[in-house]
C-alpha cells in the first residue's frame, strides 16, 4: 500500500475500534477488550510504518475536494511530514499503553466497554489533528478530543468532582474555541483557503492582513486546549476522571493539540513580534505558576496536572522564540515520561484500594510492595526533572538553548525580549521541577503515612505497560539527538554548554534543596507522635507543631491513618504555600468576576420570565377564558329561552331602524 493510504488508516482504525465496541460492548462483551487494543495497536504499527517511509524528507500531501461551499473550499486533506510522523508514532504508542493498562485498571469497571470505546475515538481524533492538511478537517478532530475528554473525565460520574470536572473542561476549552474559530475563519478568509500549505505561502509572501489579531485569537483556543494560563485552570480538577485517562490526555492527546497546532503554523505567529511576545509571556507565567503549585499539592495526580501545565509551558517558550523542533522534541519525550508518571501513580492507586485520588502525606512503606512502579517512576521522574542522560535533559535543553540564541541577539525575526523572558523562566523552573519531582519521589516511597490495605500483586498488563514506557523515557532524548534531525527539519539537537551547565546546576540544587528540607522536617516529625499533630511553617517560614489531623482519607478507603508530617513543599515555600495550594485563588477569582454574575444575570432572567413575562400571558390567556365562561352562560339548551332572546333582539332592532328614520 502507498504511504497516502496507510496514513488515512491510522485515524481510521481507532475510530471502526470505537464504534464496533460501542455497538458490540452489550451484546458481545467478550471483544470489547480486543477491539479496544487490536485497532489501537495496529493504528501504532502503521503510524511507525509511515514515519520509516517519510524518513524526514519531503512532505506526503494528499487532498480531495469535499462539497463544494462557494467560497473558501474545504478539502480532506493529508500532510504527513517529519513532525507529524513522530507525534503520530507517539500518539499510537501512549494510546496503545493505555489500552493495554486499562484492562487491568478498571477490568471490574461496569463501563469498560463505553470506556475503551471513548478512548479509541480520542486516539482517532488526535490523529486526525496531527496527520490533518485542512484546518476546517482539523477543528474536526479538536472538538471531537473536546467532548470525548467531558465523558471520560466524568467517568466516575456518581461522585460531584467527576461531574463538575467534566462540565469545568468542557467549558473552559469551548471559552477558548470560540475566538479560535473566528481566527481560524480569518485566517482562511486572507488566504483564500483552509489548507496548512496554501495558509503558509499566503504568510511567507505576506498576504496576511492582520497577523497580530489572527495570532492572539488562535492562541486563545490553544491556551484552552493546552491549558495555558490563564485557561489552565480546568486541568488539575481533571484529575478526578481514571487514572490511564488522565496520562492520555496529559502525554499524547488533548493538551498536546494545542502546541502541535502552533507549530504546524508557527509562521502566522511568528509573523507578529507581538505575538511571540505574548507568547513567551503566557509561557513564561505557566512555567513558573504551575511549578509553585506542584510544589504545594498534596495529591499525586495534581502534582503530575500541574507538572504538565509547566512543561507544555516550556513547549510554548520555545514556540514564542521561533523554534518548533525543540518544540516538539520536547513534545516526544514529554509524552514518554509524563505517560509513565501517570501509570505509575494509577499502580500507586491502586495499591491503595482505590479508582481515585491518592494523598502523599499519607502514603507508607510503598517502595517494597510495588518495586515496578518505584523504579519506573523514579526514572520518569529524574526524566521529568532534566538530569542527564534521560530524555528530559535533552529536549529541555534545546528549548533552553533555542531561549538563549533569540536573548543573546543570534535571530533577527524574534524579539530579543522573548528569548530573555523564556529563558529566564525555563531556568526558575528547571529549579522548582527538580523540586517537586524529588518531593513527590520522597513522600511517595519514603514517606511515613500509615500503611495503605495490600491488593496483592498489580495485573500484568498494568505493571509491563510500566517498563515498556521506560525505554523511551530513559534513551529517546539520546536517540533524537543523534539520529532524528532529519525528522525536524534538519534542527541541529545538540545540547549548548552554556544552558546545559546553568539548567543541569538549576535542577540539582532544586533537588538537593528539597532532599535537605525533607531531612529536616523528618527530624522534627520524628518528636512528634504519628497520626496526633504535625508540622508546618510559621510565619517565618520555621516549623511549629499545628492542630490534630483527621484521621479519614478517602484516599484509602475506610482506613483510619495519618498523614505524614514531614513535607519539605511547606518549609520550602513558608507562606506561599497555602496561596500555591490553591491554584494562586484563580477559581475564586473567575467566580468573582464570571460564574457569580452569570449566576446573578441567570436569577434576573428567570424572575423576569416569570414574573414578568409570564404574567402577560397568563393575562393574556385570562381575557378568552372569562369571554368564553360568558358566552357559555348562555348556551342553556333551553329553546324557550333562545326564542325570547330572538324576541328581544328583533325588538331592539325595530326600535334602532325607528330611531334612526325618525332621525333621518
Amino acid at each position: 500500500m502507498t504511504t497516502t493510504t496507510l496514513a488515512v488508516l491510522v485515524p481510521l482504525l481507532p475510530f471502526l475500534g470505537a464504534a464496533a465496541g460501542l455497538l458490540l460492548g452489550r451484546t458481545a462483551p467478550g471483544f470489547v477488550r480486543p477491539l479496544a487494543v487490536l485497532p489501537t495497536l495496529t493504528a501504532l504499527a502503521l503510524a511507525v510504518v509511515v514515519a520509516v517511509r517519510q524518513g524526514g524528507d519531503r512532505a506526503v500531501d494528499a487532498a480531495t475536494e469535499l462539497t463544494p461551499t462557494g467560497s473558501v473550499p474545504v478539502e480532506l486533506a493529508l500532510h504527513v511530514d517529519g513532525f507529524a510522523a513522530l507525534v503520530a508514532v507517539l500518539v499510537g504508542l501512549v494510546a496503545t499503553c493505555v489500552q493495554i493498562y486499562s484492562t487491568g485498571y478498571l477490568r471490574d469497571d461496569p463501563r469498560y466497554p463505553s470506556y475503551a470505546a471513548l478512548v479509541s475515538l480520542f486516539t482517532s481524533a488526535m490523529l486526525l489533528v496531527v496527520y490533518s492538511g485542512d484546518l476546517m478537517v482539523l477543528l474536526v478532530g479538536w472538538e471531537i478530543m473536546g467532548i470525548c475528554s467531558y465523558f471520560l473525565v466524568g467517568h466516575y460520574w456518581e461522585t460531584p468532582e467527576a461531574r463538575a470536572a467534566s462540565l469545568k473542561a468542557f467549558l473552559v476549552t469551548k471559552l477558548g474555541d470560540v475566538p479560535f474559530l473566528i481566527g481560524l475563519f480569518a485566517l482562511a478568509t486572507d488566504a483564500g483557503s483552509f489548507r496548512i500549505t496554501k495558509i503558509l505561502g499566503t504568510v511567507a509572501s505576506g498576504g496576511l492582513d492582520h497577523p497580530t489579531l489572527v495570532a492572539l485569537l488562535l492562541l486563545a483556543g490553544v491556551a484552552g486546549k493546552s491549558a495555558q494560563f490563564p485557561l489552565h485552570t480546568w486541568l488539575p480538577d481533571a484529575m478526578a476522571g481514571p487514572t490511564p485517562v488522565s496520562a492520555l490526555i496529559h502525554a499524547a492527546t488533548m493538551v498536546a493539540a494545542g502546541v502541535y497546532f502552533i507549530a504546524r503554523l508557527l509562521p502566522v505567529f511568528a509573523a507578529s513580534s507581538a505575538a511571540l511576545v505574548v507568547l513567551a509571556a503566557m509561557a513564561a507565567v505557566t512555567m513558573a505558576g504551575s511549578a509553585f503549585a506542584a510544589l504545594a499539592q498534596d495529591d499525586i495526580k495534581r502534582v503530575l496536572a500541574y507538572s504538565t501545565i509547566g512543561q507544555l509551558g516550556y513547549m510554548t517558550g520555545a514556540l514564542a522564540v521561533g523554534d518548533r523542533g525543540a518544540a516538539v522534541f520536547h513534545l516526544l519525550t514529554h509524552g514518554a515520561f509524563k505517560a509513565l508518571l501517570f501509570l505509575a501513580a494509577g499502580v500507586i492507586i491502586h495499591a491503595a484500594g482505590t479508582n481515585s485520588l491518592a494523598a502523599m502525606s499519607r502514603m507508607g512503606h510503598l517502595r517494597a510492595r510495588i518495586p515496578d512502579a518505584y523504579w519506573t517512576m523514579t526514572v520518569a521522574l529524574l526524566a521529568l526533572a532534566a538530569i542527564p542522560p534521560f530524555s528530559g535533559f535533552f529536549s529541555k535543553e534545546s528549548v533552553l538553548g533555542a531561549a538563549e540564541h533569540v536573548a543573546t541577539g543570534h535571530s533577527a525575526s524574534i524579539p530579543g525580549a522573548a528569548g530573555w523572558i523564556v529563558l529566564v523562566a525555563g531556568l526558575v523552573s528547571a529549579l522548582l521541577t527538580a523540586a517537586y519531582a524529588t518531593r513527590l519521589w520522597l513522600l511517595a516511597f519514603r514517606g511515613r503515612g500509615a500503611d495503605a490495605p495490600d491488593h496483592g500483586r498489580q495485573p500484568v498488563a498494568m505493571t509491563t505497560v510500566l517498563w515498556v514506557l521506560v525505554a523511551p523515557s530513559l534513551a529517546l532524548g539520546g536517540l533524537a539527538y543523534g539520529r532524528l534531525p532529519d525528522w525536524f527539519d534538519g534542527h541541529d539537537l545538540t545540547p549548548t554548554l552554556t544552558t546545559s551547565v546553568l539548567g543541569t546546576g538549576m535542577a540539582l540544587v532544586g533537588g538537593l534543596v528539597t532532599y535537605g528540607a525533607w531531612r529536616q522536617t523528618t527530624a522534627l516529625a520524628t518528636c512528634v507522635p504519628l497520626g496526633a499533630v504535625a508540622a508546618h511553617p510559621d510565619a517565618d517560614g520555621g516549623l511549629v507543631e499545628a492542630e490534630a489531623i483527621a484521621t479519614h482519607t478517602p484516599a484509602y478507603g475506610d482506613m483510619a491513618t495519618a498523614p505524614d508530617p514531614a513535607d519539605p513543599g511547606r518549609l520550602l515555600l513558608g507562606p506561599l504555600h497555602r496561596h500555591a495550594a490553591v491554584g494562586f485563588h484563580l477559581d475564586a477569582l473567575y467566580t468573582a468576576l464570571f460564574v457569580r454574575p452569570v449566576q446573578a444575570g441567570a436569577t434576573l432572567v428567570r424572575f423576569l420570565d416569570r414574573e414578568v413575562v409570564d404574567t402577560y400571558v397568563r393575562g393574556a390567556g385570562a381575557v378568552p377564558r372569562l369571554l368564553g365562561a360568558a358566552v357559555r352562560r348562555a348556551q342553556t339548551g333551553n329553546v324557550q329561552t333562545y326564542m325570547s332572546a330572538l324576541l328581544a333582539g328583533t325588538v331592539v332592532l325595530v326600535v334602532a331602524v325607528l330611531l334612526v328614520a325618525a332621525g333621518a
